[in-house]
């Protein structure tokens, strides 16, 4: 697996159905993780957003270049 990645998106959110901190990535469609405090989220996140990008590359698929900070209007 790759060490570092790019920049992409995390957002952070308390999910009390889940008792979890959830952190999805917007740009990487489905590309999401969960943990029992932030740091656990971020650290977990990070691991899904290299197999993320593995998976895509093995099945061919392109890979969204990372867009900085997102704006909702």
């Amino acid at each position: 697996m790759a060490s570092v990645n790019p920049p992409y998106e995390v957002i952070l959110y308390w999910s009390e159905n889940d008792r979890r901190i959830i952190a999805e990535v917007p740009e990487l469609s489905g590309c999401a993780a969960d943990g029992q405090t932030y740091e656990e989220a971020i650290a977990n996140v990070q691991v899904v957003i290299e197999e993320w990008i593995e998976t895509a590359n093995f099945l061919g698929r392109p890979i969204p270049k990372p867009r900085g900070r997102l704006v909702f209007a």
